[in-house]
């Protein structure tokens, strides 16, 4: 997730007192709330009666005297690697006054009374379901309505997430995020004001062992292949010909079971597919289609003549990964706030396991690189849970005495890795600050700078077909290395799992 906030505000006191700073918080470069460092101090010293001193990560000091703009940009750095640092920790970052305090902050930096409305969320096939939320319920709230809409049973929710979808020109969707405990759906969707903007239920696991679990339900069995039949006519899973045929006399015969057990056996059965983007892998600006799922990351490419060919990036094999952005500057090479700035370029990196000694960088330049990185943790977590002998069933959080509590099974799974920036915005009456984003998708990586040279090119096709997949390449270095940091998703995962 991409959590920041790239921009201060200087404004005046409401009775036209002293000005004061405001922090805005972006979530994948979308405003989310704007916030005082005052407020942020109240969350400190609320975590803090809450959970102890000695849990909590550094927060900046308060200053007897107005700030310089270089203190003002230091403070926002500390906010940024604090909001990063709690976000990251399992218990803090669960915590319900964390994310009480953003859904609050949402709400009001949005200006959203709170009142019944009307919410439309989609299913994989397009069909739209209508339920009836307040503007300040959270993601579950506005999930369990949809499955009460269904008649979805309680303990298959845990089985199924929300996800906010860019609905493109030919109708299909781009992925932007999962929506997080953190947010309120209304407010996220409607605050976006476009109509592309969609909010969509899709099953939340990758694991297609768990299908067992779902089809035993009706409506469990009916959204699962309405999703699978989706996917095959958007062409994220591949069908041969003859498998087509079989499919097609499946849906003839409403044989829905049968259908998806078939296409269980299909390559990227259960795979979320990403926008056409670009891989430093097998050579450099290469045109890639990126698919998450099965615990890999699949890349597809056109060799010349039109041939296609794929490689998978296993998830048990990737040690770290992290996820950068930069903004381009305009022509002229200056920059001032708010003016001339370039779109944010994303970009996901991983380091990946080539061979038994040899460690590689991979790159991959997406505007989806955080929904991608997202995809990556949760394959993660799941393979802890199922490593420790725990059930997805067990990661549906429930209600208790009005508070929404993990069950013990997910309390270990790390909340997923955020982008965080802070960029002090000015308001007109106080001199301009620099625009400055800061990067923290998780904990630091090692010490080592990944090699930057590039191995001499071998033709696509030998590449491709000596190993699995082979990158020749090392991380961007678009943003400075004290910004960037990695996500180790090898915590509880052993060498025998390589």
């Amino acid at each position: 997730m991409h959590f920041s906030i790239p921009e201060t505000e200087s404004r005046s006191g409401d009775s036209g007192g002293s000005a004061y700073v405001a922090y805005n918080i972006h979530v994948n470069g979308v405003l989310h709330c704007r916030v005082r460092y005052s407020q942020l101090l109240g969350l400190h010293e609320q975590l803090r009666k809450e959970y102890g001193a000695n849990v909590l990560p550094a927060f900046p000091p308060k200053k007897l005297f107005s700030l310089t703009p270089a203190e003002v940009e230091q403070r926002r750095e500390q906010l940024e690697k604090y909001m990063q640092a709690v976000r990251q920790d399992p218990l803090l970052g669960s915590s319900e006054t964390f994310n009480s305090f953003l859904r609050r902050a949402q709400q009001e930096t949005q200006q959203v009374p709170t009142e019944e409305v009307s919410l439309e969320v989609l299913l994989s096939n397009g069909q739209k379901v209508l339920v009836s939320v307040l503007t300040s319920d959270q993601t579950e709230d506005v999930l369990e309505a949809v499955a009460a809409k269904l008649d979805l049973p309680d303990d298959l929710i845990g089985y199924f997430s929300l996800f906010l979808v860019r609905e493109k020109e030919d109708g299909a969707f781009s992925f932007v995020r999962k929506l997080q405990e953190f947010e309120l759906p209304y407010v996220s969707v409607t605050s976006l004001r476009s109509q592309e903007y969609k909010i969509v239920l899709r099953k939340s696991y990758w694991d297609s062992a768990y299908d067992d679990d779902v089809m035993e339900n009706r409506v469990g069995l009916n959204l699962l292949y309405a999703q699978t039949v989706s996917d095959i006519e958007r062409g994220w899973i591949l069908v041969t010909k003859e498998q087509h045929r079989q499919l097609k006399s499946l849906q003839e015969k409403v044989s829905k079971k049968e259908f998806l057990r078939l296409a269980q056996t299909l390559r990227h059965y259960g795979y979320l597919r990403f926008d056409a983007c670009v891989a430093d892998f097998p050579e450099k600006d290469c045109p890639v289609v990126v698919s998450a799922g099965n615990s890999e990351l699949s890349l597809q490419l056109r060799l010349p003549g039109q041939q296609l060919r794929e490689g998978s990036f296993r998830v048990t094999r990737m040690r770290c990964w992290r996820v950068t952005s930069s903004v381009p500057l305009p022509s002229g090479g200056t920059s001032s706030p708010g003016r001339g700035r370039g779109e944010v370029r994303l970009e996901l990196a991983f380091e990946y396991l080539m061979s038994k000694d040899r460690l590689q960088w991979v790159t991959i330049t997406s505007p989806q690189a955080i929904m991608m990185s997202i995809c990556l943790q949760s394959m993660v977590d799941e393979l802890m849970v199922k490593k420790s002998g725990g059930s997805i069933r067990k990661m549906l959080r429930r209600r208790v005495g009005g508070t929404l509590r993990r069950s013990d099974s997910q309390q270990a799974v790390k909340s997923p890795p955020l982008l965080v920036s802070v960029t002090p915005y000015q308001y007109p009456s106080s001199p301009h600050l620099p625009s400055v984003r800061f990067l923290t998708p998780v904990p630091p990586l090692p010490q080592e700078s990944p090699d930057a040279s590039r191995e001499s090119m071998v033709k696509l096709s030998s590449k491709l077909s000596a190993v699995s997949l082979r990158g020749i390449g090392s991380p961007s270095t678009d943003a400075s290395a004290s910004d960037v940091h990695g996500n180790f998703a090898f915590e509880g995962i052993g060498d025998e799992d390589l």
